[in-house]
């Protein structure tokens, strides 16, 4: 039992140092954070904007609820990563 202890604890102590761990590296670049946090925010409020013209100015008679969805859905991917670029940029590690 204490031999198996010894053995565990030796394995432990040999492989998990600090300099055997790889650091981290982001898939994005964080020098475009503010390019793309504008840009996918400026093409969500794109899409939002013509999801409210669409459901203002057309009547029961000519809405299709298959393009509201794709709107709407295009416009929530599109503000869902701005803000998640936005967040990144002004330091909010999510």
């Amino acid at each position: 039992d204490s031999s198996r202890c010894s053995r565990r604890r030796a394995l432990f102590s040999s492989t998990m140092t600090l300099s055997s761990f790889a650091n981290y590296v982001s898939p994005v670049n964080p020098t475009v954070y503010p390019t793309l946090a504008v840009v996918l925010l400026m093409f969500g409020l794109f899409f939002m904007a013509w999801f409210f013209v669409y459901e203002v100015t057309s009547n029961k008679y000519t809405k299709m609820l298959h393009k509201e969805l794709v709107v709407a859905l295009v416009a929530s991917v599109f503000l869902g990563f701005g803000i998640l670029f936005l967040m990144l940029w002004v330091g909010i590690y999510v």
